[in-house]
């Protein structure tokens, strides 16, 4: 699958959790409703998106656009913030005020970074590499989100040489916590193309 279209697969899988999510109850509602799991579903599904786009992506934007680094500074900085506010649903639980702003900023904040990505960034990107580069990119997000850190991780510097060591290390951390707590069934389904 090409790096577009498997992206496009993850944006649309968190789009669709963030549309639950906007509505999300707080309060003691929170507290039944199952929205712990959403949220866990949707820190999982996005720590390990970030995290790949992180070590692969931003790098292929950065070598093929003139400016590819602007692009992937603004990129990977509202990617940091998010990271932030995924650090803080992991650190409190529904119903505590400081969850619910966070999710909310959270649904906020990654719906304008999906639409920076997919209409700044990648009609740009799609255009300035060949098919095969393409492929090539798909087939190294794949393989990545697979051992991807599950946990958002928000103070390891979003470098690609240090996701691919110090990340490592952290995925195989997350990967075993997830083992222990029963997190891992939990685990968002990777994006199959119909």
């Amino acid at each position: 699958m090409d790096a577009l279209t498997f992206l496009r697969q993850d944006h649309k899988s968190v789009l669709g959790m963030l549309e639950v999510l906007d509505g999300a109850p707080s309060g003691t509602g929170s507290q039944i409703s199952g929205l712990n799991t959403m949220v866990t579903n949707l820190v999982i599904a996005e720590s390990q998106h970030e995290a790949i786009e992180e070590q692969f992506f931003w790098p292929a934007v950065r070598k093929s656009l003139e400016d590819g680094d602007a692009l992937a500074d603004k990129a990977i900085q509202q990617e940091q913030e998010g990271k932030k506010l995924l650090q803080r649903l992991e650190d409190s639980k529904p119903g505590q005020p400081d969850y619910q702003q966070a999710l909310h900023a959270f649904v906020k904040a990654s719906r304008e970074h999906i639409a920076f990505e997919q209409d700044v960034v990648w009609p740009r990107f799609e255009a300035a590499v060949g098919r095969e580069q393409l492929e090539r990119l798909g087939g190294q997000l794949e393989r990545a989100k697979k051992i991807a850190p599950t946990r958002p991780h928000p103070e390891t510097p979003p470098s690609s040489m240090v996701l691919k060591t110090l990340g490592m290390v952290a995925a195989v951390i997350d990967h075993l916590r997830d083992a222990l707590t029963g997190r891992a069934s939990k685990n968002p389904p990777d994006p199959q193309i119909h």
